[in-house]
């Protein structure tokens, strides 16, 4: 189904900036707002942050897209909606990264206590280092633990050769 179709069923005006942005989005990877932005004036011109702020909210509200809000990043959004899966993001670089549902179905966790609540959703975000901070921090882990030693201990080890 095309986007201006889904805009459309979605009750929202079909506008050039909102296709830029669903487009924009899908083609990325869970963009902040600034690289949308950015995005959509290369494909339909100039744009104000305002406009796609705007859009952005409506295209939310309407679910053509997901808010992500991981503590202490800029919020991101994507195109996969409608389904249970939750957020993989990097402590280091902030790439973030879906990961299905581990039972399956929503909520897929239930509260200890629901305080009366009826909880329909769980929203998770795993905390960790992708694989390429990972690779890098064992890297610089391992040339930190390297010992080499001092000058003047290998000058010590041959002369004691040497010597006598």
């Amino acid at each position: 189904m095309g986007d201006a179709i889904r805009l459309r069923q979605a009750g929202l005006r079909v506008t050039a900036a909102r296709l830029a942005i669903l487009q924009t989005v899908r083609n990325g990877d869970h963009l902040d707002v600034e690289s949308i932005h950015r995005g959509v004036c290369d494909r339909v011109g100039q744009v104000s942050l305002q406009a796609v702020y705007d859009s952005l909210n409506a295209l939310q509200r309407g679910g053509l897209l997901r808010r992500i809000e991981p503590a202490g990043s800029p919020t991101r959004y994507e195109t996969r909606v409608g389904d249970n899966h939750h957020h993989l993001v990097c402590r280091e670089c902030g790439k973030v990264t879906d990961v299905d549902c581990a039972v399956g179905h929503a909520p897929c966790l239930e509260p200890v206590f629901n305080a009366g609540f009826l909880v329909d959703e769980a929203d998770v975000i795993y905390w960790g280092l992708c694989p390429d901070c990972h690779a890098g921090a064992a890297e610089e882990a391992d040339t930190h633990t390297r010992v080499t030693p001092p000058e003047s201990a290998s000058l010590d080890e041959e002369s004691r050769r040497t010597t006598p």
